[in-house]
Formats: structure tokens, C-alpha cells, sequence
């Protein structure tokens, strides 16, 4: 399988930086993009919140409602007309 990519336009410095990695990595530039791209993927790929996977095993399309958030720490003042005795 032989896949190419033409970056046109590329800054000359950036250019030879990639050409002097590459050198040093005892590799060709191709590959050294295709490492810098597959490394930059996985650093981006993120663990889901336990919400999302909880939602993805458990969700609505499973049967199960998920509650309301709720705000844990303190409690809500609530005035009412009410006096006290």
C-alpha cells in the first residue's frame, strides 16, 4: 500500500527541521510525519468521564434513566412564609 501526502507551501525551516529529525531518527521524513501524527492522535484520544462510560453501557438506549445532577457540599437556603414557634 503506497500512500502519499504533498505538503505544498511548507516553511523552509520547518522543512529542514523535519529533514534533520528525520536524519537523527535514521528514517525517512515520511515516516517521521507519519510517527508525529500517530503520536499526536493517541496524546489527543482522551479516557471518558465515568458519566460518559456509564451513559454508553447503562444509558437511555439500555432502559435506564440517568438522575439529575445533584450539588453535593451544602444546602440550598430555602425561605419560606412559615413562622416559627
Amino acid at each position: 500500500m503506497s500512500t502519499s501526502i504533498v505538503v505544498r507551501d511548507i516553511d523552509p525551516g520547518d522543512k529542514s527541521w523535519l529533514r534533520r529529525e528525520a536524519r537523527q531518527a535514521g528514517v525517512s521524513m515520511e515516516e517521521l510525519v507519519r510517527r508525529l501524527i500517530r503520536e499526536t492522535r493517541a496524546k489527543r484520544e482522551r479516557r471518558p468521564k465515568p458519566s460518559e462510560a456509564f451513559a454508553r453501557y447503562f444509558g437511555e438506549k439500555h432502559g435506564i434513566e440517568r438522575l439529575p445532577p445533584a450539588r453535593f457540599g451544602y444546602r440550598p437556603l430555602s425561605f419560606s412564609e412559615a413562622k416559627e414557634e
